[in-house]
């Protein structure tokens, strides 16, 4: 891969890939330096790519191993906290208020897979379901059916802890 080629896919791409691992990562300086990872390694195989899927779902997919690697590498884990809001609004409406964002954050850290990835895929990451189903191998109807079921796990989940 020429530089003129990672320049172009590095500024095109930079902030959909950011934004995807700060949803996975939820720590700012985390997410910098797995999405770093992701361009470094996407560039040192970039013959790899072989037009199969999207430049972003490719990176992605690159970002998402990073990560894994990671958290394996680091082994952490954490508790839940007990502050979930309580609120009428959907999950969506709560998105876009910051600290009902961190608390939906913390409440799908603890979702299982591949429910919490689908979710944050489409909803932080701003995924089209195609997009996501290419992510899993997966078709765009199964990213739809997933990520109607995290939807409703995760509101389910919010208003258990809002009694």
């Amino acid at each position: 891969m020429n530089r003129e080629t990672c320049e172009r896919m590095y500024h095109t791409h930079f902030m959909r890939v950011f934004s995807y691992v700060m949803t996975l990562a939820g720590d700012r300086h985390l997410a910098e330096e797995i999405t770093q990872d992701a361009f470094f390694r996407a560039f040192a195989k970039g013959s790899d790519f072989r037009n199969e899927s999207d430049e972003v779902t490719w990176l992605c997919t690159i970002a998402k191993n990073c990560y894994t690697d990671e958290i394996r590498r680091r082994k952490k884990t954490g508790p839940m906290p007990e502050d979930l809001p309580a609120t009428e609004k959907s999950i969506e409406q709560l998105a876009a208020d910051r600290d009902s964002s961190f608390r939906i954050h913390v409440a799908l850290h603890a979702m299982e897979e591949p429910y919490r990835e689908v979710f944050e895929l489409r909803i932080f990451g701003e995924l089209s379901f195609r997009e996501i189903g290419t992510i899993f191998g997966k078709t765009e109807n199964w990213a739809r059916v997933t990520y109607h079921r995290a939807r409703l796990k995760l509101q389910e989940r919010m208003d258990q802890h809002e009694n």
